[in-house]
């Protein structure tokens, strides 16, 4: 168990609502192109308070970045699909390293779902622990500047140390000074209104899960705050 799937959860009931995608920009869904169980729902989906504050946090950047947009890459994921996710990254990185998963030992067992589990959450169907986005309180997200997706120096999803936050803040390099500032920019504006970044994922963000709550926590250590959101499926 992660230390944020302790946090009590006490869900407000707040729907989940479609993302008026034509407000942002948005990615080809990789998880459907892949196959991943939606029952032809829609991925696109958030609580909606988290909409109403990733609206803002678009309104945010463009006060600097007028032309500039967030582009969604997923939002509420069924919990179906989280295990399908995880499923095929376990199959991607055993393949990755010449092997098949039939011949795997135990050892090799562990060590390939320790990768995996470095930034999927556990697909569980326990209540008090929740997959974050299956509580439509998270989203993975990037930025669009007048044409192109930004370059954060790795992609979303990647196992690599590269995806957490702070991998380029020290660099010397001027490219890669630069895809750090591209993740700060990303960061500010979204703290801006209320999220909070995973701490090993420049692209999640959360408001009102027990991520986010945690996170908040270890923030502002004398103000105990409680999850909001809990498990949720599309009606």
């Amino acid at each position: 168990m992660k230390p944020y799937q302790k946090i009590p959860i006490l869900d407000c009931g707040e729907p989940l609502v479609p993302i008026p995608l034509e407000r942002f920009a948005v990615l080809p869904h990789v998880y459907q192109q892949l196959g991943a169980p939606y029952a032809e729902r829609s991925p696109y989906h958030l609580r909606q308070s988290v909409l109403d504050s990733l609206v803002q946090a678009q309104v945010e950047l463009q006060k600097h970045y007028p032309s500039w947009r967030i582009q969604i890459f997923d939002a509420y994921r069924p919990v179906a699909v989280q295990q399908f996710m995880v499923d095929y990254t376990f199959a991607e990185v055993v393949q990755a390293a010449g092997l098949t998963s039939t011949e795997l030992t135990a050892a090799q067992q562990r060590f390939f779902w320790e990768q995996v589990y470095q930034i999927w959450a556990v697909p569980s169907l326990d209540a008090t622990c929740p997959p974050p986005h299956s509580t439509g309180g998270a989203v993975d997200i990037t930025l669009l500047d007048d044409r192109n997706t930004v370059d954060m120096g790795s992609a979303i999803d990647e196992l690599s140390p590269r995806s957490h936050p702070d991998y380029f803040a020290n660099s010397t390099n001027l490219v890669e000074q630069q895809y750090n500032f591209h993740r700060q920019l990303l960061y500010e504006v979204m703290r801006s209104s209320g999220f909070q970044r995973h701490p090993g994922e420049w692209w999640h963000f959360c408001l009102g899960d027990q991520m986010w709550a945690w996170l908040s926590n270890q923030a502002e250590p004398t103000k105990f705050v409680v999850a909001r959101y809990g498990r949720m499926a599309l009606s």
